[in-house]
């Protein structure tokens, strides 16, 4: 890749991701969207034999605006600017396709994951619906650059607000916000819940907290399953480590619930939702630190 390709990547999307902040923090939390970013560079889209609504259909739309209340409880909230499509924050730094590259992938590249194999690694080879992202195989200098540029800073900004929070409160919750199509695709095309809450069976948080948050939704009369068919992706797995002061849940929300699926754009249902997850952060940001140190102290 020249200096200028990279020079275009940087002002496209320098920074990568966004930090909304409260005035002051309130709570050990940290929201996170890692999927819900909208800036399409121009050389990606130029790649794409797809057009840009197609690969907006990997987009988790419009997580950051449903969970920007999360500021206004006073706590801070990360969000990605560039899309999915192009490069996925939610996997291991190098997770690569061997099919998808002109050149010999280096050794220390994960190949042979779950995620690789099926086409969705750390630069997918296809948006979520199936269809191929490109028309001929990239120079790995172009994916190994969007990770070195992009993938390396975001996580670099999400390590360090954890260890903001855990100085000044003792620990850490990450909240890692995404969205997941209404049916299964896989499932016969059989309804999703409402929500799916991942802490990647037990391990990623303490039960309290995914027990709390799933309370809050049940209470707003949302239909909540907890790690199926989301346990958690790598950011849960890799940032939830509850002995070591950090906690990780992930909260998936049914599209169906404030998005047109085939126009993605928002439905009329969305400022309702909006508002209802407004008032589940009031009630995870207030109640959730209270039930956690109770239990700390009768330990």
């Amino acid at each position: 890749m020249s200096d200028e390709e990279r020079a275009a990547i940087l002002e496209e999307l320098s920074p990568g991701y966004v930090i909304e902040r409260p005035a002051l923090a309130a709570a050990p939390f940290v929201f996170c969207s890692p999927h819900s970013g909208r800036c399409y560079p121009r050389r990606f889209l130029t790649q794409s034999r797809l057009d840009a609504h197609t690969l907006r259909r990997s987009e988790d739309c419009y997580v950051d605006r449903l969970f920007a209340a999360a500021v206004e409880h006073g706590v801070p909230l990360l969000s990605a600017r560039f899309p999915r499509a192009y490069l996925d924050v939610n996997r291991e730094p190098y997770e690569l396709d061997p099919a998808l590259f002109r050149e010999t992938l280096p050794d220390y590249a994960n190949r042979h994951s779950t995620r690789v194999v099926g086409g969705l690694g750390t630069i997918a080879r296809i948006v979520a619906d199936g269809a191929e992202i490109y028309g001929s195989p990239l120079a790995l200098e172009d994916g190994l650059a969007r990770i070195e540029l992009l993938y390396a800073p975001f996580h670099a900004a999400l390590d360090a607000l954890l260890g903001e929070t855990r100085a000044a409160f003792g620990y850490a919750v990450l909240i890692d916000c995404h969205s997941m199509p209404s049916l299964a695709l896989a499932g016969h095309g059989r309804s999703r819940p409402d929500i799916v809450l991942g802490d990647r069976f037990g391990t990623s948080c303490s039960g309290l907290i995914t027990g709390f948050v799933r309370e809050a939704f049940l209470a707003h009369g949302y239909d909540v399953r907890i790690n199926r068919p989301y346990a958690g992706g790598f950011i849960t797995e890799h940032y939830g480590k509850p002995l070591a002061d950090t906690h990780a849940l992930q909260i998936e929300i049914n599209r169906g619930l404030y998005l047109d699926e085939k126009s993605l754009e928002p439905r009329a249902q969305f400022d309702e939702l909006a508002s209802d997850l407004g008032a589940i952060i009031a009630d995870i940001v207030s109640g959730l630190p209270r039930l956690l140190e109770r239990r700390a102290a009768a330990e």
